[in-house]
């Protein structure tokens, strides 16, 4: 291993005992996507947009009132689902 190399992966780490420890200037936060936005652009309430996107409705509660935070896979289809809610629905009836 490199010492550059080295020292990156111990900058990270000492970062994140520090974030661990409170010090909220050495860590990101990600923003997650507004669910209940994209779900209301979609004119949907929040069991049509469950059924339409094959989502339990109370995951859809669950991320709308911020009591959990999507996962990687759901971000990437939420985000699809904002550009073209059709389009998606459309892939969806079709599997």
């Amino acid at each position: 291993m490199k010492s550059e190399d080295f020292d990156g992966i111990m900058a990270g780490l000492t970062d994140a005992v520090a974030y661990a420890k409170g010090d909220a200037t050495r860590g990101r936060i990600v923003a997650g996507p507004d669910v209940k936005a994209i779900r209301q652009a979609t004119k949907l309430t929040q069991g049509g947009f469950a059924k339409a996107y094959r989502i339990p409705v109370g995951t859809i509660r669950d991320w709308e009132q911020n009591r959990r935070q999507p996962d990687a896979p759901a971000r990437v289809l939420l985000s699809l689902i904002k550009a073209d809610p059709a389009a998606i629905q459309s892939l969806l009836d079709k599997a």
